[in-house]
């Protein structure tokens, strides 16, 4: 399998305000690979690095196999992009604007911009500034997926949208990637990571903390244990042996107790 992006030692600075410092990664062809951090971690930076829309100071970017120093106009018409705004104009309707997203591409994707605005209930003949922030991302969606990009890159796409279109949202990013496509889904919503992505990096104040599958990031043999003794309500994570939990309660009076699995926002947050 091929790497559809290649990051090496990338560094943005803006002077007084954070950047990304060697930042390195790679995504594989056909990957779902979630870029997880806070807002202001450095996700954005890297992206807009990673399709030329800002100059780094170091390092190497490579997209489906071009240098995007070099090759910027040929990566971009292999990729989907959906920044975390879009800004449309406001007096056009729905229609005109997935119309002229094709045209800037000299596509016919017609046929393909149909199918994505029924299945994401897009009302077309509708004026931009008539539009819920939910309707907006949608219409930005449907410009990002309608040329069948071999890269999709969605910077929080979901943000507005109900639960009923961000599982269809996720359902079409599954049916493009079985055909071939490959995305990377920036987000802080770890849930999405949890349910849809193969591979995921974390970011934290401009720095990559960690790059690795799903199933390991989530791997911990931490507990969350919540009793009830002496009419106290307590609530803790434990780390180590569970017998060894087992035995230390023992020399106490509970009342009742509950031992589970921590939450997923638990098991992140220690990379913070």
């Amino acid at each position: 399998m091929q790497n559809v992006i290649e990051i090496d030692s990338l560094t943005k600075n803006y002077g007084k305000h954070r950047g990304v410092t060697d930042v390195s990664f790679e995504v594989g062809e056909g990957d779902i690979f979630g870029f997880l951090g806070p807002n202001g971690a450095g996700k954005s930076t890297t992206i807009r690095s990673m399709l030329g829309f800002i100059r780094f100071q170091a390092g190497r970017i490579r997209i489906l196999g071009k240098d995007i120093c070099k090759d910027k106009e040929a990566i971009l018409s292999e990729i989907g992009y959906m920044p975390s705004e879009s800004m449309f104009y406001p007096a056009m309707k729905v229609k005109e604007i997935i119309q002229m997203a094709a045209d800037v591409r000299k596509q016919d994707c017609r046929r393909e911009a149909e199918k994505l605005c029924e299945r994401l209930q897009v009302d077309i003949d509708k004026k931009i500034s008539d539009l819920s922030l939910g309707n907006r991302k949608k219409v930005g969606i449907v410009c990002a997926m309608q040329h069948r990009p071999k890269l999709f890159v969605f910077d929080e796409p979901t943000s507005g949208l109900d639960p009923l279109m961000q599982s269809e949202f996720f359902k079409l990013i599954q049916e493009y990637v079985a055909e071939g496509a490959t995305c990377m889904l920036s987000t802080h919503v770890l849930s999405e990571i949890k349910s849809y992505c193969r591979n995921a990096a974390i970011m934290k104040e401009g720095k990559l903390q960690c790059v690795d599958s799903v199933a390991n990031l989530t791997r911990t043999n931490a507990k969350r244990v919540k009793l009830l003794r002496e009419g106290k309500r307590e609530s803790y994570i434990y780390e180590g042996d569970i017998n060894e939990l087992l035995q230390k309660l023992a020399g106490y009076d509970i009342e009742d107790i509950l031992i589970e699995e921590p939450s997923l926002d638990e098991i992140f947050m220690r990379f913070y």
